[in-house]
């Protein structure tokens, strides 16, 4: 979807996700719309707003999204929402069990009802693997938000506000990924791996920016959209970042998978393929035009993929990140 002159709120405006939108979109001159950048870090918003040079086209609110009343004035006259805010660290969360609830299941339920209350068009919700089969208490919160974001176009009914969801995998460079974490273990000649077998999903900050407008232009409101992605083994990753560094086994860790998966086997009798992509329809059958489904239940996970990237593939996508 091409951005011209809406008014977007975007909650966890400051995190990875928020900033390289806000990058993607701001970038050129075509967008002449307005960005509010909802977040709790004020310090982190002064500093967006300095490298944008306090660029006309953002807005700064501070706020948390378990405050419904916030959200509805941060929400008045926008027309879409993007919901990137959540608690993400999967073993503090398990440590503070209520607070990943109140922010992620709850504060997505405020977003909902918020976009309904004010009218909002379009509401998109940024999920992650971790919903699907869930086996921590972060993918719980996730799966629980997911299937708020779905079901809210019953609570939105004759309203013009539709809502979605986006699901992808770990996304590269981000906050509490691997690869920051390879690269600050390789100063020490050593990096730790939980499980060699270990498989992941690839996306970049980019790419998965420009998910989120696809699906944007897309969305008819309950769908769930699965980008098609590229696989990785973390040894790889690891050879990638730093291929003469010594590799400690530790062991996987509570709530870790070996593989990760994206469309789990009974998800995929309501998958639509749609060739770069699969939607994911539960709440109504008639939100996209028919395509060829497919006889056979199957699952997408990160062992079973069909694209993988080798080590010199890896190594290219992330010299940024590894220079930086």
């Amino acid at each position: 979807m091409k951005l011209t002159n809406q008014t977007i709120l975007l909650t966890g405006g400051t995190g990875s996700f928020g900033k390289a939108f806000i990058a993607k979109v701001l970038s050129g001159n075509s967008f002449r719309g307005i960005i509010r950048v909802f977040s709790r870090d004020e310090f982190k918003q002064y500093e967006l707003a300095r490298i944008y040079d306090n660029d006309k086209r953002l807005r700064f609110f501070i706020g948390d999204v378990r405050d419904l009343e916030r959200l509805k004035r941060a929400m008045y006259d926008a027309d879409i929402v993007i919901h990137a805010a959540a608690l993400k660290q999967v073993t503090i969360l398990e440590y503070n069990p209520y607070e990943a609830v109140k922010t992620n299941i709850l504060g997505s339920q405020n977003v909902i009802e918020a976009a309904i209350d004010t009218g909002v068009k379009k509401a998109i919700l940024v999920s992650s693997d971790k919903a699907v089969s869930p086996v921590n208490l972060y993918g719980a919160t996730k799966m629980v938000a997911e299937k708020l974001f779905v079901q809210g176009n019953v609570y939105a009914g004759a309203t013009k506000t539709r809502l979605s969801v986006v699901r992808y995998g770990n996304v590269v460079g981000s906050r509490g990924s691997v690869v920051p974490a390879f690269i600050e273990q390789a100063k020490g000649n050593r990096l730790n791996i939980t499980d060699t077998r270990m498989t992941r999903f690839w996306i970049t900050l980019e790419q998965g920016v420009d998910f989120v407008l696809k699906c944007l232009g897309k969305m008819a409101g309950g769908e769930i959209f699965v980008p098609k992605i590229p696989s990785v083994k973390i040894v790889d990753i690891a050879r990638a970042v730093a291929p003469k560094a010594k590799i400690d086994v530790i062991g996987i860790r509570p709530g870790e998978k070996i593989h990760e998966v994206l469309i789990s086997y009974e998800e995929s009798r309501n998958s639509h393929d749609l060739g770069s992509h699969f939607a994911i329809i539960h709440w109504s059958a008639n939100t996209l035009p028919k395509v060829n489904r497919g006889f056979k239940s199957f699952s997408y996970t990160s062992d079973n993929n069909d694209q993988w990237l080798s080590v010199g593939e890896i190594k290219k996508q992330i010299s940024g990140i590894v220079k930086a």
